[in-house]
Formats: structure tokens, C-alpha cells, sequence
């Protein structure tokens, strides 16, 4: 379709999310989305640089990666950008001591943080965790600063996993941004600092830029922001009513990762 063809033409970099693109998160681990495993195979061996970018904070890069591979992907720590690490490193460079409302899963990333005497917050998608106790305890650290300091891992509204669609940390964050009056610094997408971090890896402009996602405005609508293209994928959290959204349009939907690399492979610059 010549359609394809011109939303396709040049592109040199694929970006992809990981939950709801490549696999379905779920207590017993998850599962691989059908045909995603092949496409991610297929889409490395072609010329395009291929980096993988998620919002995950509940599982370390490592685990993740960890748990990709036991599914048969073709992925390393290294081709992985996660909101955890860029929020420590922004907490070494402006000495910020964070209260952290996170899972457990990531705790140890932020072993070698100063957390004593506390001057923000940093919040991720803590699960469980997300009792009543502790977000108030959030806001009660953010109410006593001069200069409260709000940071979010990822502004999502939800995800899915194999038992259904799971609240994900941005409803907690604006309940934190509402009650204290403070705007949260995102760290993930959608925020712009992200995508650029993640083109500047990959070593290429945001033109000849690609992102795969099923999330249309963290996503697709955060790429487009950065001037990328994006695709939304009809898996994970993927509705209907994303195909009429009334703020982002994606610059194509495909049924799966399968269908969507189909594409590139047959349009893209090779």
C-alpha cells in the first residue's frame, strides 16, 4: 500500500515498549504475545537499529530481561532503557534524598542513594504497595517540604496483564500532585527527555524514528511530541476508542508486532 510506503519511508530506528508489545505481564510471570517473539528476531537481523524502552518499575532491567529471554526473545541490558536508572542518576546530580514509594522489586537499584532526612518523593508502580499508609506517608514527607520535589517513574493510567487491566502509577501520582499541590517531574515516557535519551542511544534523528507501542498517549502521542512516528499495536492495553482519540493520532494501527514489523521490513529504508 503506498500509504505504508510514505509512513514508513525512511526510517532507520525502531523503538519498542515492552509490556503489552512483546509479552503479557502477569503473577505467574506472563506470557509472550503471539508472533512477537519471531518479529523481534526478524527485526534484528534486518538493517534497523532496534532499542527496546519501557516504563517498567517493578522489575529491574536485569529481571526483565531475564524473563524476556526465558521467553525466547532476542534481548540484552544493554538494549534497554528504563525510567529507574535516569531517575538515580537525577538524584546524584541535584542531591535530592528521596522517600520512595516504589516495589520492592526495584529497591535495590536505589541501594546506593542517600534516602536519610528526605527531600522528595519518588514514586513508581509500587503495586501492592500502594496502601493507604504509604501514600499518605508520600504526601505527609511532600507537605513538610519548602520545595516539594515529586518524581514519577512513567505517568501511565493503566496496563494490562493476563487477569485484566491493573491501575499503573500516574493515578497515584496525580492523587499526590492533587492533594499537595506540586506538579511530578516525569522520568519515562512520555516525557521528551526520555525518547531523546533513548534516539541519542540508537544514534539516530527523531525523524528516522519509529515507535511500536500499545499505548496511544505515552507511546505514540510521547514519540510524536519528540518528532517521531508512532504505531499503535492492537495488543496489551489497547482499546477501540484509541483509534478516535481526540488528542493523538497514531500514525498507523496494526493488529500485532508481527503485522507492524511485516511493514517495516517491506517499506522501511533497508
Amino acid at each position: 500500500m503506498a500509504a505504508w510506503g510514505e509512513r514508513l519511508a525512511g526510517v532507520r530506528g525502531v523503538l519498542l515498549d515492552i509490556s503489552g508489545v512483546l509479552y503479557d505481564s502477569g503473577a505467574d510471570g506472563g506470557v509472550p504475545i503471539a508472533g512477537s517473539v519471531e518479529a523481534v528476531a526478524r527485526l534484528k537481523q534486518s538493517r534497523l537499529k532496534v532499542r527496546f524502552c519501557t516504563n517498567e518499575s517493578q522489575k529491574s532491567r536485569g529481571d526483565l530481561v531475564r524473563l524476556l529471554q526465558q521467553f525466547g526473545f532476542d534481548i540484552s541490558v544493554d538494549e534497554v532503557t528504563a525510567p529507574v536508572s535516569a531517575a538515580c542518576q537525577i538524584l546524584r546530580e541535584r542531591g535530592l534524598r528521596p522517600h520512595l514509594l516504589i516495589h520492592d522489586g526495584i529497591r535495590p537499584e536505589f541501594d546506593e542513594i542517600d534516602t536519610s532526612n528526605p527531600n522528595c518523593v519518588v514514586i513508581a508502580d509500587a503495586g501492592e504497595s500502594f496502601s493507604y499508609q504509604n501514600l499518605n506517608k508520600a504526601f505527609q514527607v511532600l507537605m513538610e517540604l519548602e520545595n516539594p520535589v515529586l518524581i514519577s517513574l512513567g505517568k501511565g493510567r493503566y496496563y494490562k496483564e493476563t487477569s485484566g487491566l491493573m491501575l499503573d502509577v500516574g493515578a497515584y501520582m496525580k492523587a499526590l500532585e492533587y492533594a499537595c499541590g506540586v506538579e511530578a517531574e516525569v522520568v519515562g515516557k512520555p516525557s521528551p527527555e526520555f525518547f531523546k535519551s533513548v534516539l541519542r542511544e540508537m544514534g539516530v534523528e527523531a525523524h528516522q524514528a519509529l515507535m511500536i507501542g500499545d499505548d496511544i498517549v505515552g507511546d505514540v502521542g510521547g514519540a510524536q511530541r519528540c518528532g517521531m512516528r508512532g504505531l499503535q499495536v492492537r495488543t496489551g492495553k489497547f482499546r477501540p476508542s484509541d483509534e478516535q482519540h481526540p488528542e493523538v493520532k497514531a500514525d498507523g494501527y496494526v493488529d500485532n508486532l508481527a503485522e507492524a514489523v511485516d511493514l517495516l521490513l517491506l517499506h522501511a529504508d533497508q
